[in-house]
């Protein structure tokens, strides 16, 4: 039995609570429409250093420092399996400029604020300048999901951050490494080779792991129901491998080996990837629960004014001013630049490195080596706060945003669908409409709707369409099995419940019906292709009413009694489908979508 003086959680009992807090903290974001990482932050911090419920050190132990190296490790491997190089296109030469350019020019402009800003010692700050560099994918693939930022600058700041967290960590053991020298007998000679032979090793075993994994999963040497655990084994394989020649290599070895699962075209490469999205999301609620739970308020108590002083010259002329140098002479758009510029949130990697190289430092004894830490999570918490809430207003602002009104996709150039994309555009929704058919665009082009040819699947529409300007997507061909993939593989990327598409044309007969797994949620009340179409040319017509205090839900029942309902426009402009699962109430300014058969459109 725990001894009834001290307060505290079994280790079971202490991630249970870790992983309820982080998952139930980014549920509750998505409803109140804030940063889920703020709230992390704020649940971490209350149930920790505020209350006392946890302590990671006291209820889990030493497991603490591992998980969370391990946890950083495998979201930088699920980072650098998002770089495809294929997609990077336009956005190229800035990326490179950031980290050939930008990870020195980080790394300098940050030492010089940590001593001029915060009065920390020279090689204190050289040391952390370096971890510096980084900008937490942890922090920015929240942010970017939630601002719905457009596509480039989106890929510049995704970039930037995978690619330079592993060189701020190298940054930072290259520092370490002359502190060492300066501060004990071993030698520049021997600190150097040490640094060399651990990258080199690092670069190798991420390649090797990259190229196994690539060649065994498109070779057929490894089942379909082992490619995940076989993925995490030798993922940690390489990290455990790196790390031990070097500490902190194991990051570069991570995203190095991320980034060749990318570019091989592995036919399994979409499971693989949406696996360890899935992964990201647990990890990185259990570990900012875990920092911020692990922060003790008396070491924040060794800061002064100079470190309010410190982080406002790190947001307002360290960061702009390494950006803005790096991209001088590409041709990027000085919007695109500025929103690159005054956007810089830290993350878990600059506060567990931080974390670990104060302490090294204070052991040395190197003067201010124990405000590394507090520093660190002082700069975390104001940029991610900061950030949390200014980067969607300003990307809009900009007018680098997919906009406030939720726009409308649809697959498929009806009749039917020209119909409903005029009446949502009445309704001020964007919409725009695609299909691999040319021909079955001319009508809505003439109309002036915005249409894409091509097929909606291809990676050709995923570089050239901003698909974050779009919250729902409206499979309306005449193929019922194409409506199912469609829906199927984009509801991962917009959600279950913001993927519609029409009934299957032989709905009811067992043998023919897909299984109940696949596709998206139904749409006008189980009417087929064939059917709508069938109306469209009797004479029906899409028709658009708005509700108002006078003229209220009954009484548009009233009028169109037998009328079909299909959307519901809510006063934020948001769509609404009408079915089984979801029937909102509506009330004034609310806007209904429905088919007037050919006698009612005709009275």
């Amino acid at each position: 039995m725990a001894n009834p003086d001290t307060l505290g959680l079994s280790p079971i009992n202490a991630i249970a609570l870790v992983g309820a807090l982080g998952v139930g903290a980014q549920w509750l974001a998505w409803r109140l429409q804030l940063p889920g990482i703020v709230l992390m932050l704020l649940a971490g911090v209350l149930i920790g250093p505020i209350f006392g419920i946890l302590d990671p050190a006291r209820d889990i132990g030493p497991l603490v420092g591992p998980m969370v190296s391990v946890a950083v490790a495998i979201i930088l491997f699920e980072g650098g399996m998002t770089l495809n190089l294929h997609r990077l296109n336009d956005a190229s030469q800035g990326v490179k400029r950031l980290v050939v350019l930008g990870a020195p020019l980080g790394w300098l402009s940050s030492t010089a604020a940590l001593h001029y800003g915060a009065g920390v010692g020279w090689q204190a700050a050289a040391v952390f300048g370096g971890i510096m560099i980084v900008t937490g994918p942890t922090v920015i693939a929240p942010l970017l999901r939630q601002a719905k930022l457009s596509r480039r600058p989106a890929a510049l700041l995704q970039w930037e951050a995978i690619v330079n967290d592993p060189i701020g960590a190298l940054a930072a053991v290259l520092a370490f490494e002359v502190v060492v020298v300066l501060n004990t007998a071993e030698t520049i000679t021997h600190a150097t080779q040490a640094l060399l032979v651990g990258v080199v090793v690092a670069t190798l075993l991420g390649w090797v792991g990259g190229q196994g994994i690539a060649r065994a999963f498109r070779r057929g040497w490894v089942p379909e129901y082992m490619k995940v655990p076989v993925l995490f084994v030798v993922l940690i394989a390489v990290f455990a491998a790196s790390d031990t020649v070097l500490h902190e290599s194991g990051l570069l070895a991570v995203t190095i080996m991320g980034l060749v699962i990318a570019n091989a075209d592995l036919p399994s490469y979409a499971e693989l990837r949406r696996f360890k999205e899935h992964a990201t999301i647990l990890l990185v609620s259990g570990v900012f629960i875990l920092l911020a739970a692990s922060l003790d308020l008396s070491t924040l108590a060794q800061l002064n004014w100079r470190a309010g002083l410190f982080v406002a010259v790190v947001i307002l002329l360290a960061r702009p001013l390494t950006v803005l140098v790096s991209l001088l002479g590409t041709d990027l758009p000085w919007r695109e630049r500025v929103l690159v510029a005054l956007t810089g949130p830290r993350g878990v990697v600059l506060v567990a490195v931080a974390g670990l190289f104060g302490e090294r430092l204070a052991a040395l004894g190197v003067p201010d080596g124990e405000l590394v830490a507090p520093l660190a999570f002082v700069l975390v918490v104001a940029t991610v706060v900061l950030h949390g809430f200014t980067l969607g207003p300003v990307a809009r602002l900009l007018g680098l945003s997919g906009g406030r009104k939720p726009g409308v996709l649809l697959v498929g150039g009806s009749r039917f669908s020209l119909a409903l994309a005029e009446t949502l555009h009445k309704a001020e929704v964007p919409v725009l409409i695609t299909d691999p058919n040319r021909s079955r665009l001319r009508a809505a082009r003439q109309a002036g709707v915005r249409t894409y040819y091509g097929d909606i699947l291809s990676e050709c529409a995923e570089e050239a369409l901003e698909l974050q300007q779009f919250d729902q997507i409206f499979a309306l061909t005449d193929n019922d099995a194409y409506n199912t993939l469609v829906t199927t593989d984009l509801a991962p990327e917009f959600g279950r419940g913001n993927i519609f598409q029409l009934a299957h044309a032989k709905e009811g007969q067992a043998h023919h019906d897909l299984p109940s797994t696949l596709g998206g949620r139904g749409f006008a009340d189980g009417l087929s292709y064939g059917d709508l179409e069938g109306a469209m040319g009797r004479g029906a017509t899409l028709r658009l009413t708005r509700l108002t205090d006078a003229f209220g839900y009954s009484a548009w029942q009233a009028e169109a009694a037998g009328a079909q309902m299909l959307l519901a426009i809510d006063p934020k402009g948001m769509p609404h489908v009408q079915n089984a699962d979801h029937s909102p109430v509506f009330g004034p300014e609310w806007q209904l979508i429905w088919m007037a058969s050919p006698e009612v459109a005709t009275a």
